[in-house]
């Protein structure tokens, strides 16, 4: 039932829902919770941007035994994930405030928390088990584990528990189920810096707009992200009404600053789009110093002119207005009662800017759905042009002395920038950039891709041997071959499946030169592994013998005596009359042959993404740019 829950959520939504993590009273509790929410957090979400829908808390009744009663909520969140990871701030904050609160947030792709942090991960959890095991409870994030019979037999299939179970196993071992703290600093990495980092998300632009929409925005800054929907979602329907713009004309327009989210204003400056010419809205030549201005002001009165031609134009007695109700009343004076209005004298303007944001986040966030009928942007926002006096010169005065906009230059990213994202989000550095200072280690390659091919890889994938709290990779030859032995069973004691075949290709190949003899036959089979190991070393020398005159045994590094393997000089075999000389061959340099083509395969790379900078990357070793092929390149 879980699993069909979670599949009707869409791509962009976030699931959120608050439990009471004992059962006495849980009722009371949650309604007493979701009336405090609303003020305490009141400051954060009355100025807050959302990109699509808000976030809201709504009462549900328990639902059988499984599910308890529980305050839930979703929220959509488009394009703008920050969105995601502010309700997650929330969730935390909420749960830090209610100690006997117990909460789970998820979204379409199950627990999205544990994505955040796939890499320190215990081995027994996966998505087929995952469910109702994570919770924020009393400010820290939780995971209850296997139960110790399962846990002791890695029971990889074991089902969920019921949200009861895993309420009643967190609040008698919330201490015990606290995550790891590499876990935990993964995720709370991507909620640090709340709630400053709401004023770092936003982005403020000189908009040359239709007066009514500043005398909108004015009352309801939130609607921008409905404008910018609209005219970035649209279709040639939607651009019907914008042939003629009979509710924004651009006959009075005004120039304004106007606060976007950046992910709003990327989405509004990057579209291009040029306005029907019957619409009287005409651009300035780009080199023109505000055809920016020109062009974000029209973009946005095509959104708010879309919205408005799908407004339903209902009289305002069909519906139930949220703000004379019971529950505004008291809301508001709870707003008084916490200091939201920071002193200012009531009418006053800004006194009125932090009224209109607390009535927006009223009628989003608060009233009852059940209770108050939606009402769609282009409703509240012909609602708003009724209601609203514009005042034409006081716009202009306002107009002359605008505050500068903000840089958009974070619109531009280099490769370079790109490369030091992605490192900073997996907590590594760039090594250092002079050439002198760098060292590096080719044992430390070397052994790097040994650890790697010594790790067991599944269908799930190859794991990587690197971390920095992890001990070296050790390798034991003797239980390696005890599990062999017990695999293959007594009878291939120190052969393998590939040696028999070699074995059988010999005496084939012998077949034509000797007539069948079955004593001797009944002689091999009585021969012990030791001398059929022994016989097939010899065979061995003799190949590589013949190949050390060849091309292919040319093109191996050898040991030196006396030389450690990667360190040792870079010398091809000898020729093919010194060769024949020598009682017996050096042995191949395993390292120094690995890094040499390591290294080759780097250079090919010529900078760009490939196999070895992927692998090595991967286990912290970083490879210097060829500097031959560097020179050369210069040269050239």
């Amino acid at each position: 039932m879980e699993s069909i829950r979670k599949a009707a959520l869409p791509e962009d939504a976030v699931r959120y829902r608050l439990f009471a993590a004992t059962g006495a009273g849980a009722e009371a509790l949650l309604r007493r919770c979701a009336e405090v929410i609303m003020v305490r957090f009141a400051p954060l979400l009355a100025t807050y941007i959302w990109q699509r829908q808000p976030f809201r808390l709504r009462y549900v009744p328990p639902r059988g035994g499984e599910t308890p009663a529980h305050l839930s909520g979703t929220t959509l969140f488009g394009d703008n994930v920050e969105d995601e990871w502010f309700i997650v701030y929330l969730i935390r904050e909420i749960t830090r405030e209610f100690p006997g609160v117990a909460a789970r947030i998820d979204d379409n792709d199950g627990e999205f928390l544990l994505i955040e942090a796939a890499d320190f991960l215990p081995k027994w959890l996966n998505p087929e088990n995952s469910d109702n095991r994570v919770f924020f409870y009393k400010g820290e994030l939780h995971i209850i584990p296997l139960s110790e019979t399962q846990e002791q037999e890695w029971d990889l299939s074991a089902a969920s528990p019921t949200i009861s179970q895993a309420l009643t196993l967190l609040s008698a071992h919330s201490e015990e189920f606290l995550a790891a703290e590499p876990i935990r600093t993964a995720v709370y990495k991507r909620i640090n810096g709340y709630p400053e980092k709401i004023q770092a998300s936003l982005h403020r632009a000189h908009c040359f707009l239709p007066a009514g929409i500043v005398a909108v925005l004015r009352q309801r800054p939130s609607l921008v992200a409905a404008a910018v929907e609209a005219f970035y979602l649209r279709d040639p329907v939607d651009l019907r009404p914008c042939r003629s713009f009979h509710t924004f004309p651009p006959d009075e327009r005004v120039m304004a600053v106007v606060t976007f989210t950046k992910c709003l204003y990327a989405q509004l400056v990057q579209q291009k789009f040029i306005p029907d010419r019957r619409s009287g809205y005409t651009l300035p030549l780009p080199s023109h110093p505000q055809y920016k201005a020109y062009d974000l002001g029209m973009k946005l009165a095509h959104g708010f002119e879309i919205l408005c031609s799908k407004c339903l134009k209902l009289s305002p007695d069909s519906k139930r207005n949220a703000l004379s109700s019971p529950l505004w009343e008291r809301f508001l004076c709870s707003l008084k009662e916490k200091n939201y209005f920071k002193g200012e004298l009531e009418g006053s303007k800004k006194y009125m800017e932090l009224l209109h944001m607390a009535e927006d986040y009223f009628k989003q966030s608060v009233a009852k759905p059940e209770s108050y009928a939606e009402v769609s942007p282009g409703d509240e926002i012909m609602t708003l042009l009724q209601k609203t006096t514009i005042d034409m010169k006081e716009f202009e005065r306002e107009a002359a002395c605008l505050p500068p906009e903000d840089d958009d230059s974070w619109l531009e990213i280099t490769p370079d920038d790109l490369d030091q994202m992605l490192k900073e989000s997996r907590d590594e550095s760039f090594p250092p950039s002079n050439q002198e200072e760098q060292k590096y280690d080719l044992e430390a390659v070397a052994e790097s891709m040994k650890a790697f091919v010594s790790k067991v890889s599944t269908h799930e994938g190859a794991e990587m041997p690197w971390s920095s709290d992890e001990s070296h990779v050790t390798f034991d030859v003797d239980s390696f071959t005890k599990a062999l032995d017990r695999i293959l069973g007594a009878d291939s004691e120190e052969l393998d499946s590939d040696d028999l075949d070699e074995e059988e290709e010999f005496d084939l190949s012998d077949e034509d030169d000797e007539d069948f003899d079955p004593e001797n036959q009944q002689q091999d089979q009585n021969e012990s592994p030791n001398e059929l190991i022994g016989s097939l070393k010899s065979y061995m020398k003799e190949m590589d013998r013949e190949l050390a005159h060849t091309n292919v045994g040319k093109s191996f590094t050898t040991q030196k005596k006396g030389a450690s393997s990667v360190n040792a000089t870079m010398s091809q075999n000898a020729g093919p009359d010194s060769g024949a000389e020598d009682t017996e061959l050096a042995p191949v340099d395993v390292d120094t042959n690995l890094v040499t083509n390591l290294l080759e395969s780097y250079s090919a790379q010529s900078g760009l993404a490939g196999p070895t900078s992927n692998i090595l990357q991967s286990m912290g070793v970083y490879l210097p740019e060829n500097a031959d092929h560097v020179s050369s390149n210069k040269g050239a």
